[in-house]
């Protein structure tokens, strides 16, 4: 079996870490926003401004970002937030700091670590972390564009979950009706508006239409423009055939030609070999201690099988009123 390519690596390593501080998402977005200076060796002190910025400008949003109760290093961040620190100030703190735990860290996802190292911890020997040909290889991939925007939407949904408490609170996660944004409707019934559910659907596709295969784009407008659709079409809401189609277990990614393209799918239902991927989708966000997956969880069943028979009595409810099906034309190699 081959070994997972460089950015299934790194979307492992930011999809399925283990949610207890937001360090991880940090490091990601800082060691991604770095600028390329032909050199492989980052010094911490220059990983250390762009890393506690990112954390700082989160803090201002969200002042939760993890589950300890203290952290000196967050509270050196909330400083800086309150005019209290210097940028110097800040930059010493996190060396000394905001690295402790996190390198280590990095590369491991259920408690093993990745096949495919994106740099080298030499904090001992020389102060810093040397890059790895990986991360050569991931910058250069034609996902890297939509890497920082998938940390970003994990970042935002984590975080939502522990500011409005962990674990089962985060169970109404959907999308707007007249824009593509998921928000979370807590036990006091205020709705929050948490990320784009582009963003946060995208990592868990592999960055590909969910029909086709076909490599998508978070921004522009072409045929590679990823869209949300409804695998069970939205109609069947509005006509009251169905409901909670807006809910996260059947909201996919497809590019604008299977969406709405000629021959697209449009109000049609997907066949069956649509609804096993979508099943093994809605399985991997449940394994990732991803709160899209308690979720999905909360909504489907709390078992496989639970959620399987939930979604085949879904599936032959709609085939019951729309009769026929649409099958896409691969473009691609399958990501699920």
């Amino acid at each position: 079996m081959a070994t997972p390519s460089s950015d299934a690596c790194w979307r492992a390593i930011v999809l399925f870490g283990r949610n207890v501080a937001s360090y991880k998402f940090a490091l990601a977005e800082a060691l991604l926003t770095l600028p390329p200076n032909g050199s492989d060796f980052v010094k911490l002190e220059d990983l250390a401004t762009p890393f506690a910025h990112a954390v700082c400008r989160h803090l201002k949003a969200n002042p939760k970002q993890g589950t300890s109760q203290s952290s000196q290093f967050l509270e050196s961040c909330r400083k800086f937030n309150a005019g209290k620190l210097g940028v110097e100030e800040l930059q010493a703190a996190t060396v000394r700091l905001g690295f402790v735990n996190v390198v280590d860290a990095f590369h491991v996802v259920n408690q093993g670590e990745v096949p495919r190292r994106f740099f080298i911890d030499e904090r001992t020997s020389n102060s810093g972390l040397r890059l790895t040909e990986e991360f050569r290889t991931l910058m250069s991939s034609s996902q890297s564009g939509s890497l920082p925007k998938e940390i970003e939407a994990r970042w935002r949904l984590v975080e939502t979950s522990w500011s409005i408490g962990l674990g089962r609170k985060l169970i109404e996660v959907d999308q707007t009706s007249t824009e593509t944004m998921l928000v979370a409707a807590p036990s006091s019934g205020r709705r929050v508006s948490v990320t784009s559910a582009r963003h946060a659907l995208n990592g868990y596709q592999g960055g590909l239409c969910f029909y086709c295969y076909r490599a998508l784009t978070l921004g522009g407008d072409g045929l590679n423009a990823a869209e949300v659709d409804h695998f069970l079409p939205y109609t069947l809401m509005a006509r009251g055939e169905a409901r909670a189609l807006d809910s996260v277990w059947d909201l996919v990614l497809a590019c604008r030609e299977c969406n709405r393209g000629s021959g697209g799918k449009f109000a049609l239902l997907p066949t069956t070999v649509s609804l096993e991927r979508l099943s093994r989708r809605n399985e991997y966000y449940i394994s990732s201690h991803h709160p899209l997956g308690e979720t999905i969880q909360m909504q489907t069943g709390d078992t496989t099988h639970g959620r399987n028979s939930f979604l085949k009595d879904a599936y032959q409810a709609a085939l019951n009123v729309l009769i026929h099906t649409w099958e896409p034309k691969a473009r691609g190699d399958c990501a699920l």
